[in-house]
């Protein structure tokens, strides 16, 4: 039986897409991981493993263990849902570790607190951040393997046709040709007949364009994460333009920041803590920053408009 050839040419362009796209999912995902900073958390608690549960399943547990102390957990409904569409009791589980609580809801004061367990959100739905990262992730993916085909595409910009005894010489040449072999050496003994023929493929430049699409679907990525984005086209924006991106900006960073908020508030109710999350200060700076640059162009405006008003009254 004839062993079938593997064609390692497409195994490795397989793999340096695969390559690609899970390099472009770890950047995006370092910057999601890294938006909160939990504060005064208990020594037992973990911040990272909270942000990691939060951004793959959409919802963590906080509650107190009479064996761990306060301690942070995956967590899933397990019991009815209330009239608000909350669950009334969670199943709170990591590794080598598994409990049921009832939900905290603020108002059972009775409840001893290795009884029950606060619920965090990720966001009002309870939706994970991964699943549309990995979209935007393949869309860089996509945008940057076809930026490189084209680049590869002005260096070998031909077609050559050849029986198939001249394949095995033919691949050989221009193996060094795409090795950057400053000099390839012919032999005249291989025998290239001159019946080949060498067709022109004439492939448009066009990685610049994909270049911009991929900058665009990255500082979308962004905005959705509430971080505020490197905007080339941003000074010629006009100043409304430029507020209403900072607010939808604002918008997706509070859909994020206000039911962890609520979490920590319940928290502290529950078990007389002082736990907080804030935006780390350097994004919360360059949206401030933002923010300001905004006020500065109002403020010409302002005062443009001022001095065109006083000219007319005199």
């Amino acid at each position: 039986m004839k062993k079938l050839k593997r064609n390692n040419d497409f195994q490795d362009t397989m793999l340096l897409n695969d390559a690609t796209y899970v390099d472009y999912l770890e950047r995006l995902k370092k910057i999601a991981l890294s938006i909160f900073e939990w504060t005064d958390l208990p020594d037992s608690m973990n911040s990272r493993y909270l942000e990691m549960c939060l951004y793959y399943t959409g919802k963590a547990g906080l509650l107190y263990d009479n064996d761990y102390g306060f301690i942070n957990t995956q967590a899933d409904s397990n019991g009815y849902i209330n009239i608000y569409g909350l669950p009334t009791k969670l199943n709170c589980f990591s590794y080598s570790y598994n409990t049921s609580r009832k939900t905290y809801m603020g108002y059972n004061e009775k409840a001893k607190k290795d009884q029950e367990a606060i619920l965090v959100l990720n966001n009002y739905e309870m939706l994970p951040t991964c699943s549309t990262i990995e979209l935007y992730a393949m869309r860089m993916a996509e945008a940057q393997r076809t930026c490189d085909i084209n680049i590869k595409a002005q260096r070998t910009p031909i077609l050559i046709e050849t029986d198939q005894n001249q394949k095995l010489t033919l691949r050989n040449i221009y193996e060094q040709y795409d090795g950057n072999t400053p000099v390839i050496y012919g032999n005249k003994s291989a025998g290239i007949p001159d019946s080949i023929k060498a067709l022109k493929t004439d492939a448009p430049l066009v990685f610049d364009k994909v270049m911009e699409y991929k900058r665009d679907i990255f500082n979308e990525a962004l905005t959705y994460l509430g971080v505020s984005n490197l905007d080339e086209k941003k000074e010629r924006r006009v100043v409304n333009e430029a507020e209403s991106n900072n607010e939808v900006i604002n918008l997706n960073l509070q859909s994020y920041l206000t039911p962890r908020k609520k979490a920590c508030k319940q928290f502290n109710e529950k078990f007389g803590t002082n736990i907080d999350v804030k935006v780390r200060s350097d994004i919360h700076n360059i949206i401030k920053d933002a923010e300001s640059i905004v006020s500065e162009f109002k403020n010409i405006e302002d005062d443009a408009d001022a001095i065109t008003d006083l000219g007319e009254g005199a």
